[in-house]
Parts: structure tokens; sequence; C-alpha cells
């Protein structure tokens, strides 16, 4: 039976990694928590045995799904608190070797999807004259890596439109939260990491390889944090009742988005090159 006095909140993303994390976190918090997923019917996961989650159907592509997450979640517990725009993935390898479709899809998941989500929640936060939305970006959002050229420039479309969004929802009331997750543990690393490559260019071998051994170095040494940290960066941004709209979290995050806001273009890059092409 929902707990109608309970706040309630949709997180997109949910199979695995941070929004997992999120979902189990909020609900040890009390929230009755709508843990969204592309096919929650084939994924095993521990989410569909917790008392306070339901688990549904959610594609950020798909419009419809996303109304009917919305309607299922409004009927069953009346009102909605908060959005988390968690769902994404990272495209990796040479821009020149990507294909025209990886970069659309890569877009369309981690921008229009999260605009999609936004859009249709929208009028219910309107009309409440309260809520909060929380768009996952990354430090990737604020400074770059070496072959996360589309990832990359989808975080800083998130915080673009994020930053710009807030301004014209104050008057309603609705708040706008940005997260910005360093190293974090995540499948974003293996499962839900795509490589663009191609045969043919072997001129980007070596530093791609370079790249590559600068990221299992990182986790061979563990230099990254539990999304179990993220999650709690997530939930203090949901009740934060200021305006703040960035929350830095995990490994790193705010020691190098510090230093991109210091140090000139020149030596910023020089750091990211010697340590990650070296």
């Amino acid at each position: 039976m929902a707990l109608l006095m309970e706040k309630t909140v949709i997180i997109t993303g949910t199979s695995s990694g941070i929004g997992k994390e999120a979902s189990l976190f909020f609900s040890e918090k009390g929230w009755n928590v709508v843990a969204t997923m592309r096919n929650p019917n084939k994924r095993k996961t521990e989410l569909k045995n917790k008392d306070g989650i339901d688990c549904i159907h959610l594609d950020v592509l798909d419009e419809k799904s996303i109304g009917d997450a919305i309607k299922f979640t409004l009927k069953k517990y009346k009102k909605i608190d908060v959005v988390v725009n968690n769902a994404g993935y990272s495209l990796f390898g040479p821009f020149e070797a990507s294909k025209k479709e990886q970069v659309k899809k890569q877009f369309d998941t981690n921008v229009l999807g999260l605009m999609n989500v936004t859009r249709e929640i929208l009028p219910t936060f309107r009309k409440q004259r309260n809520g909060v939305i929380i768009n996952v970006s990354s430090a990737a959002g604020r400074m770059t890596f070496p072959f996360y050229s589309l990832y990359n420039s989808t975080k800083w479309a998130v915080e673009g439109f994020s930053e710009s969004l807030q301004f014209e929802l104050r008057q309603f009331n609705i708040k706008i939260k940005i997260i910005e997750p360093g190293i974090i543990n995540t499948e974003f690393y293996a499962g839900s990491k795509v490589i663009a490559e191609n045969q043919t260019f072997e001129d980007y071998k070596t530093s791609l390889n370079k790249m590559i051994e600068y990221e299992k170095r990182n986790i061979e040494k563990k230099n990254y944090s539990h999304p179990r940290v993220v999650a709690e960066t997530i939930y203090k941004a949901a009740i934060d009742e200021s305006w703040k709209m960035r929350y830095k979290t995990g490994k790193y995050a705010g020691t190098i988005i510090t230093l991109r806001r210091l140090f000139p273009d020149p030596l910023f890059f020089g750091i990211i090159r010697r340590l990650a092409l070296k």
C-alpha cells in the first residue's frame, strides 16, 4: 500500500551502478521509489524484491513510456517530488572512427533522452508549484579527457541545458540540480562503455592504448569511488531546499573541476596529457 505521507522519486537507468544504488538509498530513507529501466522483465535486479521500490519500464527515447511511468507514479502515490535523470552511457574512442549512428545514439540517450523526461515531468511540477529535477552529469561535463570527445560533449550539453533551464523554472519553485561524479566504479568502464574503433585507424593506436592503460591503472589502484557515494550526493541534492545547483562527488571530482577553473588552458591540458597519454 502506498504511504502517501512519504516523498516519491522517479529514477531512470536503475539496472546497475549509480541508478541502482540511488534507488536503494532513497528507499532506505523511507521514500517511495519508482526505479525505471528499459527492460525490467529481462534484468535480474535486487530492486524487484525491495519493499517501497517499483521496477517499471521506461525508455528515455520513448515519450509514451515516460508518460506512462509518470501516470503510474501519480496514480499510486498522488505526487512526484523528485525526478533523477540518470540513464546514459559512454562512447569511447577516436572521433574519426565513430559512425554517424553511434554519434546519434550517444546524443539521443545522454541528452535528448534526459530532455524528454524533463519535458514530460514539467506539467506535473508546474501544477504542483514544486519539484526537483536532478540531472546526473559528470566531472566530464566541466573538463575533458582524450578519446571521450562525444561523451564529454553530451555532458557539456547537459550542463548548459540545466543551467539555462533553472532560470525558466525558478518562478514555479522547480529546482534543477546537477550531479558531477568523478571516477566511479560502475559499468561505465565495462558494460556501459561503447568503443568506437576501426581497423584502418592505426595512427591512433599508440595514444589510444596509453589512455586505456591509464584507465586500467586507476582500476588496479582502486582510484575510484563506489556508486553509493554518488547515491548519497543525489539524495543530499534532493532534500536540499536551497537553490544550490551543482554537487561534485566521488574521487577527484572536486580537485579536477577546481583545477580546470583556476588553471589556464595550456597548463591544464599539459596535466591531462601527462596523466593519460604519457
